[in-house]
């Protein structure tokens, strides 16, 4: 017989009250799963947005020179003197120049001028107006220039030039501009030609045309 004062459970209520302990531990598991999943997901976010950022900030947002490059030419008129004693030419030329922009914005350079060397001395030069170079593209101009021997301090070594069959010639310009990304970015950017190349004489052909 039970003592006075002391509480008599259920069996059936004892058990309820177990069973319900039991399912508490799992649910609380779960919800810590639950967290443990949600900050997992926040993380690889973050990770993935700092990955975007970075890509963008290495790819699109670098700004590099463009390159100013001599890509080819044809000669209008070729007049040539090959006489050891009285080497000369007169030489004009259409050429077409090229304006590589890697670049995600667009660039605009300013007018300047191109002038072309026969062994450091200048032999022509031409007026390069201002343009702009698309994006990730090539802009392509022609100019027109008159070569003429005229001006050298010496033909000693053109003649002998002549009887090798080319005449070697080097182009140097400087483009200055600005690189816009996005209508809101702008950034001054130069970019140098510096070009060797020789005229075949027989042929009457541009070889060898190496830019740096």
């Amino acid at each position: 017989m039970a003592e006075k004062g002391q509480q008599v459970y259920p069996m059936s209520q004892a058990r309820a009250k177990h069973d319900e302990e039991a399912a508490t531990v799992p649910s609380e598991e779960l919800r810590r799963k639950k967290r443990m999943k949600c900050l997992a997901y926040v993380v690889a976010f973050a990770v993935f947005q700092t990955g975007i950022i970075l890509l963008f900030a290495l790819t699109v947002m670098k700004i590099k020179s463009p390159k100013f490059r001599v890509r080819s030419v044809a000669f209008e008129t070729f007049d040539v003197v090959t006489t050891t004693t009285t080497p000369s030419f007169n030489i004009r030329m259409n050429a077409e120049l090229g304006v590589k922009n890697t670049n995600f914005g667009h660039y605009k350079f300013d007018n300047s001028t191109i002038t072309f060397f026969y062994k450091g001395s200048p032999v022509g030069n031409a007026f390069v107006p201002n343009a702009r170079a698309k994006a990730r593209s090539t802009k392509k101009f022609n100019i027109v220039v008159d070569l003429i021997s005229t001006s050298l301090p010496s033909t000693s070594e053109l003649g002998n030039d002549f009887s090798s069959g080319v005449l070697p010639l080097s182009s140097q310009s400087t483009l200055r501009g600005k690189v816009e990304l996005f209508k809101v970015m702008k950034k001054k950017k130069s970019t140098q030609m510096n070009c060797t190349m020789e005229v075949n004489i027989s042929s009457r052909q541009l070889q060898k045309v190496v830019c740096k």
